[in-house]
This record gives C-alpha cells, sequence and structure tokens, in this order.
C-alpha cells in the first residue's frame, strides 16, 4: 500500500531550512525501517513536508504517523537546541 501524507507546521509558519530538510528526511527514512515500510519520495519546503510511503498491510498508519511526528519532532530539537 502507498500513503501520500503532508505534514504542516503549527500555523504554517516558515521554519525549515535545507539543513532542517535533509536531517528531516534522514530521521524519517530511520523510522520507515523500523516500521519495515519505505520511504518512496521526501519533499519539502519551508513550513511542510510531502512524504509518499510504502508500507506493508500489518502497519497501522496511525501508528506509523504518529511515530514520523513524534520521533521527527523530539530529534530535530535536540539537534537544533535553539530553533
Amino acid at each position: 500500500m502507498h500513503v501520500h501524507l503532508v505534514f504542516m507546521t503549527k500555523f504554517r509558519h516558515r521554519v525549515f531550512t535545507d539543513a532542517h530538510l535533509r536531517r528531516m528526511e534522514e530521521i524519517m527514512r530511520s523510522v520507515c525501517t523500523a516500521f519495515e515500510c519505505d520511504l518512496v519520495e521526501f519533499n519539502g519546503e519551508d513550513n511542510h513536508v510531502h512524504l509518499l510511503v510504502n508500507f506493508p498491510p500489518k502497519v497501522a498508519v496511525t501508528k506509523l504517523v504518529n511515530s514520523l511526528k513524534g520521533v521527527s519532532s523530539r530529534r530535530l530539537r535536540q539537534d537544533y537546541p535553539t530553533w
């Protein structure tokens, strides 16, 4: 199964730089790997990102989305503490 996900910043503030987006893609890929999913495509702009994820039927989309959002948020705040 494929799913297209869009994550937006709160109030669509412009906060993502190229460095943030590169790091976010690394994080999202590692989360997908942990869920035995494949991050097929990742694109981002300064206030949102798009993901195309291929995932097996045994994976609940809600758990994948919650993990993608939670882990990426936590790790980005660790990597960029003054952000």
